[in-house]
C-alpha cells in the first residue's frame, strides 16, 4: 500500500517537530515548510496526498498559502491549523478554499483523525465517475469543479462546492446539519455551530437566483434538500 506524503507548513519548530514525528509513527511521510513562501512553491512543485497548513507564517499567511494552492490545484486536500477559535476565522479559513480548520492546541488524535477523514473525502466515490451531475438546469462538473446555472458559470469557493456536490449527489433525499457536519467538515459531534446555516445561505445567493425555481429548500427540524420543485417548507 502507498503512503501518503504529507506537507506540514509551520514556522514553529517545536510544533513542527511534533507533527512530523506523530504523522511519521502513523507511516505517513513528511516534507516540512518553514514558512509560507516556501510552503506555496513546495505544494505547487510536488504531489502531496495532503497539506498541514499553519495560518500565521511569515512571508506568506497560511490564508494566502491556501488561495495561491486552490488556483493552481483545486483538488489539492488542505487541513488548516490556527490559534483563533472565533467562528468568523473559521469561515476566513474555508472560504479562502481549506477542507478543514483545527484550533490548537489540540490532541494529536484529534489531528490524525481529521486528517484520515481530508484524505477519505477527497478519494473519487463511485456516484461521482460520471462527473456531470444535473438538477434541473443546475451543473455540476465533478472533475473541473464547475458549476453552471442555465449555462451560466458560478463561482464557489472549495467548501461551498463541497457542500453542493454532496447535496447534489443526494437529490431529492432530506440531508441532516448532523450529516452534512460529519461528511463535509469532518464534525461528528454537535458543536452548536451554525456554520451549516451560514454556507446554505452563502449557496442560495449564488444558486437561487430570482430568475430560475428554488433548488435548494429547508425542511425546518429535518434538514435540507436539493431539488427541482419548490413546494418545500
Amino acid at each position: 500500500m502507498t503512503k501518503h506524503n504529507i506537507l506540514v507548513v509551520e514556522d514553529e519548530p517545536k510544533m513542527a517537530v511534533y507533527v512530523k514525528m506523530g504523522l511519521e509513527e502513523n507511516d505517513y511521510l513528511i516534507d516540512i515548510a518553514s514558512d509560507g513562501r516556501m510552503g506555496a512553491e513546495m505544494a505547487l512543485e510536488n504531489n502531496y496526498s495532503a497539506i498541514v497548513l499553519d495560518i500565521s507564517l511569515p512571508k506568506l499567511n497560511g490564508y494566502e498559502v491556501c488561495r495561491i494552492i486552490r488556483q493552481n490545484k483545486p483538488k489539492q486536500p488542505i487541513l488548516m491549523l490556527s490559534a483563533h477559535n472565533k467562528i468568523e476565522d473559521k469561515l476566513a479559513g474555508f472560504d479562502t478554499g481549506t477542507d478543514d480548520y483545527l484550533v490548537k492546541p489540540f490532541d494529536f488524535s484529534e489531528l490524525l483523525a481529521r486528517l484520515k477523514s481530508v484524505l477519505i473525502r477527497s478519494e473519487p466515490t463511485i456516484a461521482e465517475e460520471s462527473h456531470i451531475i444535473k438538477v434541473g438546469n443546475l451543473e455540476i462538473n465533478t472533475d473541473s469543479k464547475e458549476v453552471k446555472r442555465a449555462n451560466l458559470k458560478i463561482e464557489l469557493t472549495a467548501k461551498e462546492f463541497n457542500l453542493l456536490q454532496y447535496l447534489a449527489l443526494h437529490k431529492n433525499k432530506v440531508i441532516s446539519r448532523h450529516e452534512l457536519l460529519e461528511k463535509i467538515w469532518g464534525i461528528s459531534f454537535d458543536t452548536g455551530t451554525n456554520v451549516i446555516d451560514v454556507y446554505i445561505n452563502f449557496l442560495r445567493k449564488k444558486i437561487d437566483l430570482p430568475a430560475y425555481p428554488k433548488l435548494i429548500h429547508t425542511y425546518v427540524g429535518m434538514g435540507y434538500i436539493l431539488k427541482e420543485v419548490s413546494d418545500a417548507n
